[in-house]
Formats: structure tokens, C-alpha cells, sequence
């Protein structure tokens, strides 16, 4: 079993998963800190 496979299907669907997973941090990571300021500013 290779560890890279040559399917470009495989290469399609690992991108679009990093990208979701990247894409949930930084609005999760935005909200956090968004939430965060607003509740210590007051």
C-alpha cells in the first residue's frame, strides 16, 4: 500500500478537506477572541 497514492481524486478531496478544517479554526478562533473582547470590554 503506498503511502501517496496517484489517484488525483485522493489529492482533490485531502485539499478540500484541509481547507474546511483550516477555514472552522480561523472563524472558531475569531469568534473566541471576537466574544472574549466584547465580554472583558464592558
Amino acid at each position: 500500500m503506498a503511502l501517496f497514492p496517484s489517484d488525483p481524486m485522493f489529492y482533490v478531496l485531502l485539499a478540500l478537506v484541509l481547507g474546511f478544517v483550516f477555514f472552522c479554526y480561523l472563524l472558531l478562533r475569531r469568534t473566541l477572541l471576537s466574544f472574549r473582547e466584547g465580554k472583558g470590554g464592558r
